[in-house]
């Protein structure tokens, strides 16, 4: 449709014959349908229903749409017809309305007609879409009841939400309506180029032009011959509203049924649809014609159907009298009327061709009194000068209105003010007319806000702002709208000078860290800007140098490009102007780190620690001191370390992890608020030394009547500062005063106090000594009786030597054999009862024990040695065998006593020296007699006769033998003095023939079970062994049930051994155990009774009473453990370590 044509009536349509059209650029109507439809997806959960309603009446149409699959809200739009959307027809009559349901989830949109009127009915269309997903339902509504039409010169009344206005079409003047002949459009369609389609639906109010395009070429298709139809339906049918339409088809077959159809839904007979039958002709009349009969209708007989269209058609409406052109004064009120043919009309009201509305913020308002339409301005404005028209479906009307200024006076003009800051500024004038200004400051718009307020009632104006600042200060104009002229006046703001110091500490104090710089900036105001002048005691800063006053319109700021500790004190800032003065004093504080400490003084060392003390520092850096870290290093480093990473508050501190006997040197940095001081100057070094620990197993070694000799062992730890030697002290009993008894240290561990007198008792203590110092004294025990007691002779013959001591000739004998025996034992040695030759033998006694020396034993050697030892009157002996062995000799005549065949059989005598010890076999050798290269044939060999085996017929051969002892073999050997000869033709051995031996056996236990106690949570076995041939099949047996795939059990064979292991058992696993072996000879079966105890774990404290696991006996530490074999647990390998647990307890009782 043509451009500013929104909607448009159909107008004087005419039946004719279908023709197949579609718009430019919308493509082929039933393929924008298909496109459609395949686009769509079920969006709905509840359709709008079709409805009736009366004129007059109201009724709403409800859609849902599920929201849980959607992330923000669907489109939805309502349509009449094919393609009048309705969103721009909200109003009296028509209420659009959405709600949203939060725990449901879904979105209600309905649509409410109110006061329905006849022409509403019709189909409607409700569209949703989100994204890619769209949906829509059509459904029909039908308004009951009829209103007589209303004369042309009836009164107008309100059309706001009118549902069936057309777009306006082509503005015209109003004119007189010449009744003109009936235009068949379909027939105009049908003949006219498609390039005209738009110009014709223009002109003949076709509204719905793409509907009647598609319907046009549904009609077109061919109409195939029917066999139920002699004579269908035609294309299409036209009738006006109100009227009545005859629809009439003619059957070939007239028993056939028929059925007619509306829009796809059937048709039943009532009044307004009457059925006649004539002959084979059947006639459907439709009384009372209303919009919402404009359908698509057709007939069904059997399976074939004949379809028409039926095309409603509304009378438009004429402008009968139209507007007049009016002049007026801006705020003045301006009506403009019309009239139309028809009460409750829609008409459309335009603005130099733009539509108007009917909305509340709208400076224009429509209003309908019957048949008259008022377009009203209630205070017109300059820019509502313009042509204003008025549209109907059937005409136009237009109108000028020219709105012009009333001339203007200034009743009161502004004045000029001055105004101290803080203080109200308010300007006022008056006008001759009631019209709205603007307020202009140095040539700047002024709107309303917070601060500035604007008044305007009626002609005055007024400008306020509560408080004056320095900014309001300049020249203000009002400018009235739509007037070319200004009223002037000025402001002149004026405030005394004031110094804001809300920023500075305590006392206007700013302090600043030497070396850095300081920009203290001071806040000024005042007005005219105010002088500033800086001082120091009676010395004028300046705007140069190192300190320096920079001055700027709001501000001063203090410079002091590197400040200094002579910078601090007070600085004054002076500010002057027309209005006043005003000054203040500023403190200026500047802080540095603190000097550093002194040198740190060591005054305690330890074996990896220290105690170093030192003074505060003279100067704190005007900022006290918040603490000191402490640093360290070797003397011999350059790195220092840190030892404190939390401040130390106080003036001592005590390093530790130094490494005993390397020299160490201290410092300190002294902390305040501003920084870390320099470090002190280093300490002087010290080197960290520990005392040994205690001499260890002081023992007394030796007493007489005069002196006692000690012993004991060294310390367990000596240190870096090594050991020098021992202090032994010793005082008498009842006495605290110690005596040294050596007066120059000693660095062994042993040492005789002399010059005691006999009978007396003293108590002795050994201490370690040195560089750091004395160590912790041991003291020995129990007090030392100084007199010499008898201690009878007892020699302590190792273990080794209680057997046959053997060496090989040619090793070293060196044997130590310690007694005790005191004063004065005598010890003397003897050989197999004869004085030892200490030429051969080399014997050397001491105190304690005797040695027994051979530097390189011989055979000789070998014999009993006798010891004696000797105190006074008390002997004691001992018997030592001694065995130097050495090789064999050969053996003694090797014969060949018998050569059969490929063997020949030898025997020899042993030899004549065995080397001192047993023979352990004999060695076999043979030669060929050609080659007389030696083989061994035989090692090891216990006897004195052999069969040499596998020898090579036609061979001579030698053999030789040679005897072995635990040295070894024979130097030599013993070769016998005739060769053996293995004949090529000779006597052919016989072997003897036996019979196979029958290894068959049914099974037989050797070893039977027994019966076995278990250990509670530990493993247990039960073992028994079996032979039998074929080898028996083996099956475990409990309390005569047989054990099969039990995992608490597991069973093992080998070599006839039969084991059953029983992992951790309980009390329950106790009862009678069987193994059955079985063959096919027989079988055989033994069993035992296992019982599982549980031993009672809580031998702890010595004494307590406990039981062993089958034993009432109560046992404690007075009771002699005469256990029984069968109450102590058998233990498997896998739970040895659970047997040595319970020894350990049986010990522990027994030795408590």
């Amino acid at each position: 449709i043509m451009e500013g044509v929104k909607h448009a009536q159909i107008i004087d349509i005419s039946l004719s014959p279908c023709i197949s059209v579609w718009s430019i650029g919308d493509g082929a109507p039933e393929e924008t349908e298909k496109r459609d439809d395949s686009q769509r997806s079920t969006l709905f959960v509840e359709k709008p229903q079709s409805g009736s309603v009366s004129v007059g009446g109201n009724i709403t149409f409800i859609a849902k749409v599920e929201a849980k699959d959607l992330l923000r809200k669907p489109n939805v739009k309502w349509f009449k017809g094919k393609w009048m959307d309705l969103a721009s027809k909200a109003g009296k009559h028509l209420q659009l309305k959405e709600s949203f349901e939060r725990h449901t989830k879904i979105h209600t949109f309905e649509m409410h007609i109110i006061q329905a009127k006849e022409n509403y009915a019709g189909n409607y269309r409700c569209e949703v879409s989100y994204k890619d997903k769209f949906d829509s339902c059509s459904f029909d509504l039908e308004v009951t009841g009829k209103i007589p039409l209303a004369s042309v010169n009836g009164d107008g009344q309100d059309d706001a939400g009118e549902l069936d206005f057309s777009g306006l079409l082509k503005r015209r003047e109003v004119k007189q309506q010449e009744e003109e002949p009936e235009v068949d459009v379909w027939e105009l369609l049908k003949n006219a180029n498609p390039s005209e389609y738009e110009k014709i639906a223009f002109q003949y109010g076709i509204t719905d032009l793409r509907g009647m395009l598609k319907r046009l070429k549904r009609m077109r298709r061919e109409v195939k011959k029917s066999a139920a139809f002699a004579k269908g339906l035609d294309p299409a049918y036209q009738v006006d509203k109100g009227g009545k339409v005859r629809f009439m088809v003619e059957l070939a077959d007239p028993t056939v049924e028929l059925k007619w159809y509306k829009n796809g839904q059937e048709i039943r007979p009532s009044t307004k649809y009457i059925f006649e039958h004539k002959g084979n002709q059947r006639i459907l009349f439709i009384n009372n014609c209303t919009m919402t009969d404009d359908a698509r209708y057709y007939v069904t007989a059997g399976d074939e159907k004949c379809s028409t269209e039926l095309f409603v058609r509304d009378p438009p409406i004429l402008v009968t009298k139209g507007l007049e052109d009016t002049n007026t004064y801006v705020g003045e009120r301006v009506e403009l009327s019309c009239e139309v043919s028809e009460d409750d009309a829609n008409v459309k009201w335009f603005k130099n061709g733009v539509e108007l509305t009917n909305e509340p913020k709208s400076r224009y308002r429509i209003k309908v009194e019957g048949k008259k339409h008022t377009l009203i301005i209630e205070e017109a404005a300059k820019n509502d000068s313009a042509t204003y028209s008025v549209m109907t479906t059937g005409g136009q009307s237009e109108a000028k209105l020219s709105v012009d200024l009333r001339p203007l006076k200034i009743s009161l003009a502004l004045e000029d003010q001055t105004v101290r800051l803080g203080q109200e500024i308010h300007l006022k004038c008056e006008i001759s007319e009631n019209v709205q200004g603007k307020w202009y400051k140095n040539g700047q718009l002024v709107e309303a806000s917070d601060r500035v307020k604007l008044y305007h009632k009626g002609r005055i104006h007024r400008f306020i702002i509560a408080s004056a600042a320095v900014d309001d200060e300049g020249e203000y104009m009002f400018v009235p709208d739509a007037y070319n002229i200004n009223i002037p006046c000025k402001v002149h703001v004026v405030d005394p000078p004031k110094l804001h110091l809300d920023g500075l500490g305590e006392n206007n104090t700013v302090t600043v860290v030497a070396g850095s710089k300081l920009r203290l900036e001071i806040p000024i105001t005042g007005e005219p800007t105010p002088k500033v002048m800086w001082s120091k005691g009676d010395k004028w800063i300046t705007d140069s140098g190192r300190i320096r006053a920079e001055t700027y319109p709001d501000s001063s700021c203090l410079v002091i490009d590197t400040a200094e500790r002579e910078d601090s004190g007070p600085f004054r800032i002076t500010l002057k102007n027309e209005a006043g003065e005003d000054t203040a004093l500023i403190n200026i504080k500047v802080v540095d780190v603190p000097d550093p400490p002194q040198a740190p003084n060591v005054t305690e060392v330890g074996e990896d620690w220290c105690v170093m003390t030192w003074e505060p520092p003279a100067n704190d850096g005007g900022s006290p001191i918040l603490g000191y870290f402490i640093e360290r290093k070797k003397k011999q480093s350059s790195r220092w370390m840190r030892l404190n990473f939390e401040l130390c508050k106080e003036t001592t501190f005590e390093p530790k992890k130094m490494i005993e006997g390397v020299a160490y040197e201290v410092r300190v940095f002294a902390v305040n608020a501003i920084g870390i001081s320099k470090p002190s100057m280093p300490s002087k070094s010290f080197v960290p030394l520990a005392v040994t620990s205690p001499p260890t197993l002081l023992a007394v070694d030796g007493v007489t009547d005069t002196s006692v000799t000690m012993k004991w062992r060294p310390p367990d730890h000596i240190g870096a500062a090594g050991l020098d030697g021992y202090v032994v002290e010793y005082c008498f009993e009842g006495t605290d005063e110690w005596i040294v008894a050596n007066p120059e240290l000693t660095d062994k561990t042993r040492f005789t106090i002399n010059g005691l007198p006999t009978g007396s008792k003293i108590l002795v203590r050994v201490k370690a000594v040195n560089a750091a110092g004395e160590s912790e004294p041991r003291y020995h025990p129990q007090p030392i009786l100084v007199k010499e007691v008898v201690e009878p002779p007892k020699i302590r013959l190792p273990r080794h030597l209680k057997q046959t001591y053997t060496r090989r000739v040619g090793e070293t004998v060196n044997l130590v054999i310690p007694f005790q025996g005191r004063p004065r034992a005598k010890v003397s040695w003897q050989k197999n009862g004869s004085p030892i030759d200490k030429n051969q033998i080399n014997i050397r006694n001491t105190e304690n024990d005797t040695i027994i020396f051979i530097r390189k034993a011989e055979r000789s050697h070998s014999g009993e040695y006798d010891m004696k030892v000797e105190v006074e009157n008390l002997v004691d002996k001992a018997t030592i065998d001694i065995q130097i062995v050495d090789r064999p000799g050969p053996p003694e005549i090797v014969t060949i006593e018998d050569v059969w065949g490929e063997n020949v059989n030898l025997s020899w005598k042993p030899p004549k020296d065995d080397g001192n010890a047993a023979i352990t076999g004999y060695t076999i050798q043979k030669a060929d007699k050609k080659s007389m290269e030696w083989f061994t044939v035989i090692e090891h060999y216990h006897r004195t006769s052999a069969t040499i085996n596998e020898l090579v017929i036609g061979n001579e051969y030698y053999f030789r033998i040679f005897a072995e002892n635990m040295c070894g073999l024979s130097e030599d050997a013993t070769m016998t003095k005739e060769s053996a000869l293995i004949a090529k033709d000779g006597k052919v051995y016989k072997y003897p023939v036996y019979d196979d031996f029958d290894f068959s056996e049914r099974p037989l236990f050797t070893q039977p079970l027994i019966n076995t106690y278990a250990v509670a949570g530990y493993n247990a076995t039960l073992n028994c062994s079996v032979r039998g041939n074929p080898k028996p099949k083996i099956t475990w047996l409990k309390n005569k049930v047989i054990i099969m795939n039990d995992p608490r059990y597991r069973m093992f064979s080998n070599q006839g051994v039969c084991t059953l292991e029983i992992r951790k058992p309980s009390p329950y696993d106790g009862g009678t155990y069987s193994c059955r072996a079985v063959n096919e000879l027989g079988e055989a079966e033994v069993d035992c009774k296992l019982e599982v105890k549980v031993i009672y774990q809580g031998v702890i404290n010595p004494g307590e009473p406990f039981f062993l696991a089958g034993n009432n006996q109560v046992y404690n530490k007075h009771t002699p453990l005469d256990i029984p074999s069968h109450s102590l647990p058998l233990f498997s390998h896998s739970n040895a370590f659970s047997a040595c647990k319970v020894c350990i307890y049986l010990l522990f009782f027994r030795i408590n």
